[in-house]
């Protein structure tokens, strides 16, 4: 099953896609103080599902920017997940997008698969 979503008023593109009880949220574009909203509503309907997901990965590597309001959405939907004991990954984490998680120190709350290279 896939499902699609896009951000009307941002430049922000999320598709998911639901294989049984793992789901993968695929995210393009900007992550800012206006498309923040729509990942937040994304995430948290994900993580609302009956029941509940096994796995929820998000996939980053399509983001061009990503500002503090994307990061603080992505640590309140991992703060969910651990609540219901729903394994939170997110892959794709590189170049700029990295660069702030690494300089926020936010880095090591999540569990990263496939990490890009640092940013200097």
């Amino acid at each position: 099953m896939t499902q699609v979503a896009m951000s009307s008023d941002s430049n922000l593109d999320i598709s998911v896609d639901q294989v049984r009880n793992d789901f993968v949220v695929l995210i393009s574009g900007q992550i800012d103080v206006y498309s923040s909203p729509d990942l937040r509503a994304q995430l948290v309907g994900i993580l609302s599902e009956v029941p509940l997901p096994k796995t929820v990965t998000v996939d980053l590597a399509g983001v061009s920017k990503i500002e503090t309001s994307g990061v603080a959405t992505l640590i309140e939907a991992l703060r969910i997940a651990r609540h219901h004991k729903v394994g939170f990954c997110l892959r794709g984490v590189a170049g700029s997008v990295l660069r702030l998680f690494e300089v926020a120190g936010v880095l090591p709350l999540f569990d990263v698969a496939g990490r890009g290279e640092s940013v200097s």
